[in-house]
């Protein structure tokens, strides 16, 4: 289908209603890089292109119900305008959740953090603050401490099996 083509909005919809995937590749390739472009001005890159990948596949769905009077570029700017709107609603709104979880919760968190690690040993203490808190890689721990890259890994990895046990009902904030 050539771009002239792909204007006749008639045509188009009338295709895409007889299931004619070459069209619908066609409006795929047509829309889609200016349609990714469009999103990422509200969205990032990639949630811009899954929103459009979604709107792509839903006009392809739902091609029995396109109605050749409506233009399909305006469906799809307004489709992706409204997804990517949405998006950022969404994100907004998770966002003030966890930060209000992570407030309501921080004093408490950071008191049982604190006992769970005075639970593990010194050195164990040592090179978890050295990992997690300062950026250390096991290479760099290992040559400040004088111990093998293998002895901070078995470290590290203990320290996390412990405070996950020690704060199991905080653990879905941590990750957050």
């Amino acid at each position: 289908m050539t771009a002239a083509e792909i204007q006749d909005n008639r045509r188009v919809v009338d295709l895409l209603r007889r299931g004619d995937e070459a069209c619908f590749d066609a409006l795929f390739r047509r829309y889609y890089k200016p349609l990714c472009a469009y999103a990422s001005r509200f969205v990032a890159v990639d949630r811009a292109e899954e929103l459009v990948q979604d709107t792509l596949m839903w006009v392809w769905e739902s091609r029995d119900k396109l109605l050749p009077e409506m233009p399909l570029k305006s469906l799809l700017f307004t489709i992706v305008k409204n997804k990517s709107l949405n998006s950022v609603a969404r994100d907004t709104i998770r966002s003030k959740i966890i930060r209000r979880l992570a407030e309501q919760y921080e004093a408490q968190l950071a008191d049982r953090l604190a006992a769970a690690l005075r639970k593990m040993p010194p050195e164990f203490q040592e090179t978890f603050r050295m990992h997690r808190l300062e950026g250390m890689t096991h290479k760099e721990i290992a040559s400040a401490l004088g111990v093998s890259p293998q002895t901070v890994n078995y470290r590290i990895g203990q320290t996390v099996r412990t405070l996950r046990e020690e704060l199991k009902e905080y653990w879905p904030l941590l990750v957050l």
